[in-house]
C-alpha cells in the first residue's frame, strides 16, 4: 500500500487535531477539578489556577476548530461578506462609473493605485 503525500497529511492532521482536542480536555477536567475539590474556591490562587487551565484549553482547541472550518465541517453563524466582485460594482455604482473589475495581484487582493498606475505606466508603448 504507497501512501500519498495527501493521505499521509491528512492522517499527520487528525492525529495532531486528536491530541489537541484530547489535551484541551484533560485542562478543562483540571479546572474542573480544581474547582471540585478546593475548599474555598474564590481564593486568588484558585481563581488563577482556573483561568490558566482553561486558556491552555483554548489554545488547544483553537487547532482543531480552525481545521474544522477549514474543511467546511463547522457552520459559521455570522453572515457572510459580499464578494469583492459585488463590493466593487457597488462602489463603481455609486460613483456613476461603468463596473469593471479591478486589478488583482497573485493572491487575488486588489492591487493599490499607485502600483496601477505604474503597470498602467509600463503597458505603455515607449515614444
Amino acid at each position: 500500500m504507497e501512501l500519498t503525500e495527501t493521505g499521509s497529511m491528512n492522517r499527520e492532521a487528525k492525529l495532531l487535531n486528536l491530541v489537541c482536542v484530547v489535551a484541551a480536555l484533560a485542562f478543562v477536567g483540571l479546572a474542573v477539578l480544581n474547582a471540585l475539590l478546593s475548599f474555598s474556591f474564590m481564593t486568588t490562587d484558585n481563581l488563577f489556577v482556573t483561568v490558566v487551565c482553561l486558556v491552555i484549553a483554548l489554545t488547544f482547541a483553537a487547532n482543531p476548530l480552525l481545521y474544522l472550518r477549514d474543511e467546511g465541517k463547522l457552520p459559521i453563524p455570522f453572515p457572510r461578506k459580499k464578494p469583492k466582485e459585488e463590493l466593487w460594482a457597488a462602489s463603481a455604482a455609486r460613483k456613476g462609473l461603468p463596473p469593471s473589475q479591478p486589478m488583482l495581484d497573485a493572491k487575488g487582493r486588489a492591487v493599490p493605485p499607485d502600483v496601477k498606475s505604474m503597470v498602467n505606466r509600463m503597458k505603455e508603448p515607449q515614444a
